[in-house]
This record gives C-alpha cells, sequence and structure tokens, in this order.
C-alpha cells in the first residue's frame, strides 16, 4: 500500500471516529424559555396539535461520561438510523387535531411495542395563539443481530445461528434467517414481518420453515385495531404445519407421532371507538382449522394415536379493554420502561362449526378470556387471567381447558423487587394431543423437560429480584435472582404410560442480562437449580440457560 493511501485511509477512520453521531442529542429542541401550560390546562383550553418533529437520538448518548468512548461513537456511525417517516407511521395525532395527552400516551405505548427503537417520549415544545407544537423523541438501538445463541433447560441443550435485522435499512422491516437444532428438531427458519406497509395501518407477516420432521407455513395480512379509537379491522391469516410430536415419560423421551395442521381464516371488526374510558369491539369471520395425526418413521407408536379433526365455521368475538394504563421500570425487564395494564379486559368468542360447513362434527367452540391489573397499598401489584377454551358436542363437553394465574409484585428497595405467581391449568376430556407438561422451560427449572404429563397443572414460583446499576460495555444491564419452584401434573394422560405425579420443588439462583441497547429487548437467564424431590436418577444440579422476554 502506498504512503498516500494509507495516509488518506487514516484519516477517513479519524474522521469516523471523531464525527458527530447522526441524531445527536444536540438535534433536539431545547428547553422552552418560559413555563409551558400542563396537559390538562391544553385539553380545557382546546389546544390543536401544531408542528410535529421527530428527534432520533443515537444509540449511545455522548452526554454520558462512560458512553464517550471511540468505539461507541463509531458504532453510532456504522448504525443505520431509523428513518423518520417509518416512526410517524405509527403516530396517533396528525397536525390541526386537539391536543389530548391520552393519544399521546398510547402512542408511546404502540412505539416501545417496536423492537427499533426504546425510550419514546412525546412532549410538548411550544404554546401560541391555542396552537400546541410537539416533539417525538426516540433512541436508536442496534438492530442487527448476528450470532450464535447456545441455550440449556432441562437437562437438554440447544443451538441457534442466525442473521436478524429488526430495522432494514431504517425502514422498520423485520428480516431473519436463523437454523435451529433443539430437543424437538433441527430447523431453517425465513421471517418477515412489515408492522406499516408502505407507511399505512396495514401490516404483515411470513414465515417459512423447513425442518428434518416437515416444514412451517406462516402468511397474514391485516389492518388491526391498532389503537383504542380504531373503528374497524379487516384480516386474513394461512398457516400450515408438519413435524413429528414426541411424547416424554419423566424427561425421556418414549414415542412419537406425525402431526399435519392447516389454519385459514378471514376476519373483519368493528368499534365505536373510545367511550367513558371503555373500547368495546365486535369481530366476525370465517375460520378453518384441522388436524391430521399419523404413525412417523423411526419412531415408537404412542399408547394412543390422536384422531383427526376438521372445524370450518364462523365465529363472532366480542372483546372490552378499559382504558386504564401506566408505567413502570426494573419489574419484568431490567432499565426499559414497561407498560402496565391496570384495567379490566375481556374477550368472548363462539364458533359453530357444522358438517354443512365441511366440519367432521357439529361443535360449538368457545374462548372465554379475562385479565385485570390492581394496585395495591404499599408500592404491590396484581395481575390476574383467566381463559376458558373448549367445545361442545352432543351436550358434552370436550376438550375444556381452564387456565388461570396470580402475579404479584413488591417493591422490597430500591433495586429489589419480590415476585410471586401461582398459575392453574385444570383439563376435562383434553385432546390427547394437548396434553400438558411441566419441567424444564415449562416450570420446574430443577427437573427435565417434560417430566410429568397429565390433564392438569399447577406451579408456584417465588422469586427475589435484584437490578443493579452494573451494566456489560454500557450493552446489556446485570440483575439476578433468587427462586423457588413448586408444581406438579395430575390427571390421566393418553399418549404414554401413566407416570407417578407427586409434588415437585426445587431452589435456585440465577443470573439476568438484559439487553438494553440492542433491539432483542429480551432477557438472557442463566440459572442453576436444585431439585428437591424426585428419583436419584435426576441431576443433583440443572444449568438453564435461556432467553425470555421477561425477567
Amino acid at each position: 500500500m502506498s504512503c498516500g493511501r494509507a495516509r488518506r485511509l487514516a484519516a477517513f477512520a479519524l474522521t469516523v471516529l471523531t464525527a458527530p453521531a447522526a441524531g445527536a442529542a444536540t438535534g433536539c429542541a431545547p428547553p422552552p424559555a418560559t413555563a409551558l401550560p400542563d396537559d390538562a390546562a391544553l385539553e380545557a383550553a382546546g389546544a390543536r396539535i401544531g408542528e410535529i418533529t421527530v428527534c432520533d437520538l443515537p444509540i449511545f448518548d455522548p452526554s454520558i461520561k462512560g458512553e464517550r468512548k471511540k468505539l461507541y461513537r463509531l458504532a453510532d456511525r456504522l448504525h443505520i438510523d431509523t428513518r423518520i417517516p417509518a416512526i410517524e407511521a405509527h403516530l396517533l395525532f396528525r397536525s390541526g387535531e386537539p391536543f389530548l395527552r391520552r393519544r399521546l400516551d398510547e402512542t408511546e405505548r404502540n412505539l416501545r411495542a417496536l423492537r427499533f427503537i426504546r425510550e419514546p417520549e412525546i412532549r410538548v415544545i411550544g404554546y401560541r395563539d391555542g396552537i400546541v407544537d410537539l416533539e417525538v423523541v426516540v433512541h436508536e438501538v442496534w438492530t442487527t443481530n448476528p450470532g450464535i445463541s447456545l441455550g440449556r433447560s432441562g437437562g437438554a441443550n440447544s443451538t441457534s445461528l442466525q442473521m436478524e435485522e429488526t430495522n432494514l435499512l431504517g425502514f422498520g422491516k423485520y428480516l431473519a434467517i436463523d437454523y435451529s437444532d433443539d430437543i424437538d428438531r433441527t430447523s431453517y427458519t425465513f421471517r418477515w414481518r412489515d408492522p406499516a406497509i408502505l407507511g399505512s395501518r396495514w401490516r404483515n407477516e411470513l414465515v417459512y420453515r423447513n425442518s428434518d420432521d416437515g416444514e412451517r407455513e406462516i402468511v397474514s395480512i391485516e389492518r388491526p385495531f391498532y389503537s383504542l379509537e380504531t373503528r374497524w379491522t379487516v384480516g386474513t391469516l394461512f398457516a400450515r404445519e408438519d413435524s413429528v410430536e414426541r411424547v416424554y415419560e419423566a424427561g425421556e423421551r418414549v414415542a412419537g407421532y406425525g402431526q399435519a395442521l392447516e389454519r385459514y381464516e378471514v376476519r373483519y371488526g368493528w368499534s365505536r371507538g373510545l367511550e367513558r374510558g371503555w373500547t368495546r369491539r365486535a369481530i366476525v369471520g370465517l375460520r378453518h382449522e384441522q388436524w391430521e395425526f399419523e404413525l412417523a418413521p423411526d419412531e415408537v407408536a404412542p399408547d394412543l394415536l390422536p384422531g383427526n379433526r376438521r372445524f370450518d365455521y364462523p365465529f363472532v368475538r366480542f372483546e372490552g379493554i378499559q382504558d386504564n394504563f401506566d408505567t413502570t421500570r426494573n419489574r419484568d425487564q431490567i432499565a426499559r420502561t414497561e407498560d402496565q395494564h391496570f384495567g379490566l379486559r375481556y374477550a368472548a368468542e363462539f364458533g359453530f362449526a357444522s358438517t354443512g360447513f365441511g366440519s367432521d362434527r357439529n361443535a360449538l367452540l368457545m374462548r372465554l378470556d379475562a385479565s385485570r391489573g390492581f394496585r395495591l397499598p404499599d408500592e404491590q401489584y396484581l395481575f390476574t387471567q383467566g381463559l376458558l377454551t373448549g367445545r361442545l358436542e352432543s351436550g358434552n363437553l370436550q376438550d375444556a381447558l381452564l387456565t388461570s394465574s396470580l402475579r404479584y409484585f413488591r417493591e422490597t428497595g430500591p433495586k429489589s423487587r419480590f415476585y410471586a405467581s401461582l398459575g392453574v391449568d385444570v383439563g376435562h376430556d383434553l385432546d390427547p394431543d394437548h396434553e400438558l407438561n411441566i419441567g424444564g422451560d415449562t416450570g420446574l427449572r430443577g427437573y427435565p423437560l417434560r417430566f410429568q404429563s397429565g390433564s392438569s397443572r399447577a406451579l408456584m414460583t417465588l422469586e427475589q429480584r435484584y437490578y443493579s446499576n452494573r451494566s456489560i460495555w454500557r450493552i446489556a444491564d446485570i440483575g439476578g435472582a433468587v427462586f423457588f419452584d413448586m408444581g406438579r401434573t395430575w390427571g390421566d394422560r393418553t399418549l404414554g404410560p401413566q407416570e407417578p405425579q407427586s409434588l415437585l420443588k426445587d431452589i435456585g439462583i440465577g443470573l439476568r442480562i438484559g439487553a438494553s441497547k440492542t433491539s432483542l429487548g429480551n432477557v438472557l437467564h442463566i440459572d442453576l437449580a436444585f431439585p428437591l424431590d424426585g428419583s436419584g436418577s435426576i441431576d443433583d444440579v440443572q444449568l438453564l440457560v435461556e432467553t425470555k422476554a421477561s425477567f
């Protein structure tokens, strides 16, 4: 290389390292020179929205001493910033509309649901002659996620190689190609998701998976209820999957069977929007669902092969959402703002399958669910949820499952939370392929995967969670937990031999790593769990390495 070329390359590298990052904080509006009316006063005065600007801050904040390093500035330079239209497509307000803080808060919730930005904030930066100027502030995250993932849960290892981009070229589109090898199958998967097609409210998703035991295809397009005020929705879905499902006994694979699934759906819904703090909606549609089962090559046949099922039916769904939301930090995530719904949410769906429509039987299919959050004294919070699914055939209840859960949080210090959860699932005449498991990734971290199976299940977890101020290279935040699990299954199983279903318990300690500067938005769990019950064939300690959506 010539000396002249070397000098030019060195000069270019120095420019990259020292130039200010795109979207630096200096691009945001300065604080207003005079005090502005509060939100309630602006609403009472009938203020209308004027100019809307978007301030896109870099991944690393140069105003923070620990984030001024040249490596971080280089990362900001290499990162493709989100294009402004990709953010504007998700705003629920426009210039000329009335100023409503509730609508701004809901926009912030929608923006937080996007993986390619973090910590959105919408603030008033000016007020004159009844006109309010707004600024939408968002923070960039690292959205290109190549790498190798190694996991272990319930004594089983998993490996994943992937290339994921959650903000393709800054347009807010999701593209991922990955290879995975776990206890069930080896797969190659392609995923595409567009949350705002051509800047509209329409979204789509494509998934194709090729596995050593079959294929999976999903195609969906919809215009969803994207806000509490949305008046209509329409959507369609096509899904198909072929796979081999395994049967386990005490954590060991004992049988397997082939399974082919199909689901097609078209739906339309309407709403009167938000009225007196409630949004109520109705959805109607047509749905096709089909399950076919067969003996699988190279697999031991289960004790009972599930029977084929086909349902073609119209359905109707009613749902209501109470507008009662709040935000918190350091609860299920680390160093991220989280949305909590404290209002009541309910839904009731009924489908009417008939042989006249092409079903293989007459049946009333139902799905009823509800949830609510409660603010309790002394920084305590309780979240409840219930779900009932099943169908009526010839006057008999079939494949019915009642699921209920309680989640309780109590602040025990500035950086600690006590967490308790209780989940109970009770099945009645379940289809054989819907039996319930516990162990490993389905709870009871000290026991092998799918250690117990049955028609009902209960699991209680107690955790003392810790959130530190420490991070790994300003990229990942660190937390920890001490936990106790207790649970069991009960009821008859049909796919494999009936096994002992005694109460099981474990204790453990875990490390939590939250990826706050990336679009992953999840938490890495590294746990050591110690079983307190069970036979001598169980290892004295279980190592679990998993990536989850929450703490």
